[in-house]
């Protein structure tokens, strides 16, 4: 069917519409497929859930979408290409956003028969290669997409309203922002609940008598001195002895050798965050500039999970492999996806892989030659080590008891992959070689100690969260997708839940008072619920759950949830005159509090470091109203919108009785 409408449409000299997503293709796109053929951009999502209400509801939690301000200038424009065109091709990104872009697109235009064509790469070969594989609009992964945008409503409105109730502070809630903001502070708590812990050990060094090279070997505490319940050994004096050690005897020694194989080519995530640890690039930069590179035809789609290249691209790397002189592997590594991984998309890798150098500025030149050397590392040999392991007794007990050492050396008999990359690892990844250049040594050999150490230990907090690890962290948990991570990270730090020290992310008290709020009362912020919600989204793509049934089921917790807290936790700054929340407003001398029970209820109080303070006591006078009796109150304010009356101070009881103010004193024959 889709292959007719392609012969029809050769047949006529009419132009052929490609919709996109990004203007940033159009002009690669344009130069691929010729005169023939019209590129125009939808800019992303033309239409949204409305911005001041909630937009979906139960039973059917079918989305009310409404035209965004852009949106509407878009399918203006559009329309008239469609009028013009004789086929529509609708070709946004190949994900489930895009999807859901090119399904809002068929419903604005009208489009009765859109042929839906995706690539992964914007070069030649692919582009026509889509052309002749048309199909229909996936219905399955619009629906994936279209829950997870239904279910961050309902979580941001329904969660964000009830922070606000409970606070006075105009928080927000996501779905999965909230989560990865509660990793943030718990790192934190466990660090300020670190205690340190002083501990000892020792260490031996050697001298070989041949190269006169130093080499060294440590104490082994395991299992005689410590054990996994108690691993730290506190004897001081003790460990002093040790290091006291005159001479040893060789009990083993071990000659092996071990290989090292190379990274994965990048998946998005850890695109991300070897971008981080190697460009000093965050999360948003670094796949603003794979867009870029993506977009100039450099490489492959930047938005997967798959970690690894496709079937075509290894005779790509052999060829560049024979070029540089670097072995390839024995056969072609194949790596293993995170579970739950959306492996429809190869890695990332060039689209070129002779070009050297690509981009159009240094940060993407940078990413390019990250995105490259990984990719084409991947399919070459491993690299390999000589090691020797010996185990050392001290000749005489020390106090009694037996004491044995342990030594290791590395050393890098074959670079194998290293040869052409090189720092361009995880945190994770990196590896260390040892330079500790131990003889050849026989068993029962006896050994002189030139020196002994007494190293002094301290244990150390665990380390914060950099964006890269907090990536790495979300990713594990199976939380989020590669395509949300850098809006994630981008949201919590603009909206000041976290906040950067130098490199590292900690909380903001804002952040603490948010994650405090919520755990213990919604389950959407424990880790292992919303990986369930991922998977449920997983199945809905590849149709082995319905969206109504995922949605409901999310929505009647959530309701469960709120109808509990909002019957038990009573609001933390109420009202002192009706008991609604108080709310912090900014205003123009600073902020105040006033009450949300407004209009109906005008109280308004102070702030005082955060939080309400004590209303000013009113200052009434000596003269009388004239109605029912209560103190008058001088009531005036300067300026073009200023007043100076005098007003009952029975006011709130229906005395409304007022009086002009004449010479400082209430004029009272002139009663209002």
């Amino acid at each position: 069917m889709f292959s007719a409408r392609i012969r029809a449409a050769s047949w006529c000299t009419d132009m052929k519409l490609m919709i996109i997503e990004s203007p940033g293709k159009v002009k690669k796109l344009s130069a691929i497929l010729g005169d023939d053929w019209k590129i125009a951009a939808s800019v992303g999502h033309v239409r949204d859930l409305p911005t001041r209400e909630m937009g979906v509801a139960a039973p059917d939690f079918k989305p009310q979408y409404e035209m965004t301000e852009r949106g509407a200038e878009v399918i203006a424009k559009l329309k008239g290409y469609v009028k013009q065109a004789d086929v529509v091709y609708l070709a946004t990104d190949p994900d489930r956003e895009g999807e859901s872009i090119s399904w809002h697109l068929q419903q604005c235009l009208k489009l009765s028969n859109p042929l839906r064509v995706t690539f992964n790469e914007i070069t030649p070969s692919a582009v026509k290669a889509a052309l002749v594989k048309p199909r229909s609009i996936d219905v399955k992964l619009v629906a994936a997409q279209e829950a997870r945008r239904v279910l961050d409503r309902l979580v941001g409105y329904s969660v964000s309203g009830e922070l606000q109730r409970q606070t006075g502070e105009r928080l927000s809630a996501g779905r999965v922002q909230s989560p990865a903001v509660r990793l943030v502070v718990e790192r934190e708590r466990q660090i300020r609940a670190f205690k340190v812990t002083n501990h000892f050990g020792a260490s031996l060094i050697f001298a070989d008598a041949k190269t006169s090279s130093e080499w060294a070997t440590e104490w082994l505490t395991k299992p005689k001195f410590v054990t996994d319940d108690s691993p730290y050994f506190m004897d001081r004096t003790f460990a002093a002895a040790v290091a006291d050690v005159k001479a040893v005897v060789v009990s083993s020694f071990v000659e092996s050798e071990a290989k090292r194989s190379p990274p994965a080519p990048f998946t998005t995530s850890t695109m991300q965050q070897a971008a981080s640890v190697a460009l000093s690039l965050d999360p948003k930069a670094a796949m603003d500039a794979a867009q870029k590179l993506y977009e100039q035809g450099h490489i492959t789609y930047h938005r997967t999970d798959n970690p690894n290249v496709s079937d075509e691209s290894l005779g790509d790397i052999f060829a560049v492999a024979v070029k540089l002189g670097l072995d390839m592997a024995d056969k072609p590594r194949k790596f293993k996806a995170s579970e739950g991984a959306q492996v429809g998309h190869p890695a990332i890798t060039p689209t070129h892989w002779e070009v050297e150098e690509a981009g159009e500025t240094p940060e993407q030149r940078a990413l390019y030659k990250l995105i490259r050397l990984r990719a084409i590392a991947c399919q070459l040999a491993d690299a390999r080590y000589a090691v020797r392991t010996v185990r050392l007794n001290a000749a005489q007990p020390v106090n009694g008891r037996d004491v044995e050492f342990e030594g290791k050396g590395r050393t890098l008999i074959y670079s194998g992959w290293l040869k052409l990359i090189a720092g361009d690892q995880t945190q994770e990844e990196e590896e260390a070689d040892s330079s500790n250049p131990i003889p050849v040594l026989q068993p029962g050999e006896r050994l002189d100690v030139l020196r002994g150490n007494l190293l002094e230990k301290k244990t150390k907090a665990p380390g914060r969260y950099t964006q890269a690890s907090l990536v790495a962290k979300l990713e594990s948990e199976g939380i989020g997708r590669p395509a949300t991570y850098a809006a994630i990270m981008d949201n919590i730090v603009s909206r000041a839940y976290v906040k950067t020290d130098k490199k590292f992310l900690v909380p903001t008290a804002t952040g603490e008072l948010i994650v405090d709020s919520l755990v213990g009362h919604f389950e959407f912020i424990d880790l292992g619920f919303t990986r369930e919600i991922e998977t449920d989204l997983d199945r809905i793509a590849n149709g082995a759950a319905g969206y109504k049934a995922v949605i409901s089921r999310v929505d009647d917790k959530l309701q469960r949830e709120l109808s509990t807290l909002q019957v038990s936790a009573p609001p933390k700054h109420p009202c002192p005159e009706c008991g609604k929340p108080l709310r912090r407003i900014p205003g123009k001398s600073g902020h105040f509090w006033g009450c949300t029970g407004h209009p109906v209820c005008s109280v308004t109080l102070p702030d005082e470091g955060g939080k309400p303070g004590q209303r000013k006591p009113v200052e009434t006078s000596a003269h009388a109203c004239g109605t029912c009796g209560k103190p008058l109150i001088h009531r005036f304010k300067k300026g073009k919108a200023g007043y100076d009356f005098w007003g009952c101070s029975g006011f709130k009881d229906g005395c409304k009785t007022s009086y002009p103010n004449k010479g400082g004193v209430p004029d009272l024959t002139k009663a209002k």
